[in-house]
């Protein structure tokens, strides 16, 4: 393992596929000659598998967690002029669908623990303020209770973005079911994944759930009659299949991710490295693991030399991109993210990675300090 040559990657989608490929194999040459691709009865199952999971009464299948989101805020009525407020450390999409309704992202800074800061959000609440979107990061839910107290106080909508938080609780309480709506995304690297992009959302809300159906097909109530103007956001019966599918491995994915970041727990030295500990009412399942450290682009640069693949979520916060330079925020505007932005590095912890290669990384991680 010493030798560089060897690579542990970050993620091994090329494993997966062999643990799953017999059997894949014979679920497309079933959807494929079935005909059905676009819908079907695929679809139909995996939405009712996604809502008993979420412990919600409705789940719409889509093509990303993107549209997800999307469709969540719109259907919350949220559009031009008003305010979402958000944390800056998200993937860029989380900011993207505010901006592309035409409504302004207003950003909150976050906790230790990378997730939005419950005691800043109602200072950022104005008369425009219409929702607030926290977001699972790392597949440790937000602490929601102070969240829903302060939007039920001001009458806001609460979308979670539980991209990374399949199957993650919160006080025994499924991601996804707290909020008016959950978004999620089975892109590739999620832990419940398709084989390309693909999403859904959840939500208790009959409205919501019929005219989300009806958006992510053009609007069309009927074939020749269209109710308003929707989308292109349908997931496809093939990837429905794969999901469903991969559903009755989902236990044991989170498991095994759990068990790996329990070795981390155990091993690392945290004399020069912080992790944010599972408290006793979260149960994350570990989409990334992330320790901080003020080293962190000379460790990542030793464990890359030393065979170890990682990867940072994400080094320039949302507000200091480009694109964002429109919302007029400025470096020091958030400096919690900020000081992590500069600090966080995400580890392999992967289902098909082996105990002896979470030693060897935290051989390293440990080796580096001393």
């Amino acid at each position: 393992m010493k030798n560089s040559s060897y690579r542990i990657p970050y993620v091994n989608l090329g494993a997966q596929w062999q643990d799953d490929r017999d059997e894949l194999l014979s679920i497309i040459d079933t959807v494929l000659g079935s005909g059905q691709y676009v819908g079907g009865d695929e679809v139909d199952k995996f939405e009712k598998n996604m809502a008993e999971l979420c412990q919600v009464k409705y789940a719409v299948a889509l093509n990303s967690g993107t549209d997800a989101l999307t469709l969540a805020l719109h259907l919350n009525g949220i559009g031009r002029g008003d305010e979402v407020i958000t944390p800056p450390n998200s993937f860029i999409a989380s900011t993207a669908v505010i901006v592309h309704l035409g409504a302004k992202p207003v950003f909150v800074d976050v906790l230790s623990d990378q997730n939005i800061d419950p005691g800043k959000i109602e200072a950022a609440i104005t008369e425009k303020t219409k929702a607030i979107m926290p977001v699972h990061l790392t597949g440790r839910v937000c602490d929601m209770d102070p969240i829903m107290q302060i939007a039920n106080k001001h009458g806001l909508a609460v979308v979670e973005d539980a991209a990374q938080a399949i199957g993650s609780k919160y006080k025994g309480i499924p991601s996804g079911s707290i909020g008016d709506v959950g978004c999620f995304s089975t892109h590739p690297l999620k832990n419940l994944n398709a084989c390309g992009d693909g999403g859904f959302l959840t939500t208790n809300d009959e409205k919501i759930c019929a005219k989300a159906k009806s958006l992510r097909n053009h609007g069309i109530a009927v074939r020749d009659s269209v109710d308003s103007f929707g989308y292109v956001s349908r997931m496809d019966n093939l990837q429905a299949a794969i999901l469903n599918f991969r559903l009755k491995k989902l236990n044991k994915i989170i498991e095994k991710r759990r068990n790996n970041a329990q070795k981390y727990f155990d091993k690392i030295d945290t004399k020069y490295v912080y992790l944010v500990k599972e408290r006793e009412y979260e149960y994350n399942t570990y989409h990334t693991f992330v320790i901080q450290t003020e080293k962190r682009d000379n460790l990542k640069k030793y464990l890359y030399n030393n065979g170890i693949n990682t990867a940072i979520h994400y080094p320039i916060p949302i507000h200091l991109q480009p694109a964002a330079k429109i919302l007029n925020y400025s470096k020091g505007d958030f400096p919690v993210t900020e000081k992590q932005a500069d600090k966080i590095l995400t580890l392999p912890i992967n289902q098909s990675i082996t105990n002896s290669q979470i030693k060897w990384i935290v051989s390293l991680v440990n080796k580096f300090f001393d």
